[in-house]
């Protein structure tokens, strides 16, 4: 069992190395004069078991391409089987059509990796869970609650919670935590106008003099978060923490956190933390070192990774 890490989440990848006592595969990703993507393997990796870690996070169309053509030098270099470990999986929010003459951007990612060679994709809570049906080989997608439920337990101690979809889009990940902590369920009923810019409309459900608990699956601007939790206090919340899987975190989003009602984001490390985010003092990050490396561990050894959710 071999293991690579490509530049986008090195902290990571070194944890899960930790985590399963091996060390990292010497590779080297670099660039040409024209930021062209050149991939080396220094070891001999011929009928191993390789597995590249690589979130497709900012810039993401370089890591991206990082990850091809280090499945493609893996391939040309005889690995036995080769699994892409992606912890953030970018453009799964182009999971359809949202207009004509748009393009469905997932699935053109998901050729692109089996084109390149590989034969498994180990990712953590797609944007859409459909986007496994994308790919011709095996797609294992974790849930990232297993990771984030010690933490939201601990704050169901402190008073009446109500764990709170911020759309209606995400109300079956909202009921899985509610029904985890045994707590009430709300919904945010919100009106999208542009991309990145949301109103919310209406909260379905109880939240006066509660602690309110968002859950999501990421946070890129951070817009309809912090609208949702402005939203949550003027309906008499006690309290808005938020949790997500992915930390985007785009643009203002870190200082637009900072300003908003949330008393607590917290987010895991699929995408490495910017200096802005280890600084921010409303911004908690949760490793998923432990739990990518126990799903590896026991892909290598053909054992059942659904045992991880429960």
């Amino acid at each position: 069992m071999k293991i690579i890490a490509c530049n986008s989440n090195l902290p990571l990848a070194n944890s899960i190395a930790e985590y399963l006592k091996l060390p990292l595969t010497k590779c080297s990703i670099r660039r040409f004069s024209d930021m062209e993507v050149f991939a080396e393997i220094h070891e001999n990796i011929r009928g191993e078991d390789v597995f590249v870690v690589q979130s497709t996070s900012y810039p993401a169309n370089d890591h991206l391409m990082e990850l091809l053509v280090t499945i493609d030098a893996l391939k040309r270099a005889s690995a036995k089987r080769i699994t892409a470990v992606i912890p953030y999986f970018g453009y799964a929010r182009q999971d359809r059509k949202t207009g004509p003459r748009t393009p469905i951007s997932a699935k053109l990612v998901a050729n692109l990796i089996e084109a390149a060679g590989a034969d498994r994709v180990l990712t953590m809570e797609l944007h859409a869970s459909q986007i496994q049906g994308f790919f011709n080989i095996p797609v294992d997608n974790l849930i990232c609650s297993p990771v984030l439920l010690p933490n939201l337990q601990a704050l169901a101690k402190q008073g009446e919670c109500v764990i709170t979809s911020p759309d209606v889009g995400g109300v079956v990940r909202a009921r899985h935590f509610a029904k985890k902590i045994d707590a009430d369920l709300a919904i945010i009923d919100k009106r999208r106008e542009k991309a990145g810019v949301s109103e919310v409309m209406n909260i379905i459900g109880d939240v006066e003099g509660k602690i309110c608990i968002m859950v999501d699956d990421m946070v890129d601007s951070g817009g309809t978060l912090c609208n949702a939790a402005g939203a949550l206090i003027e309906k008499g919340a006690k309290a808005v923490h938020a949790y997500a899987c992915h930390g985007v975190l785009s643009g203002g989003a870190v200082a637009r956190i900072a300003k908003s009602p949330i008393q607590e984001m917290v987010l895991t490390d699929t995408i490495a933390a910017t200096e802005a985010v280890k600084l921010s003092e409303n911004i908690t990050q949760v490793t998923v070192a432990k739990f990518l490396g126990e799903a590896m561990a026991r892909i290598h050894d053909s054992r059942s990774v659904s045992v991880l959710f429960d």
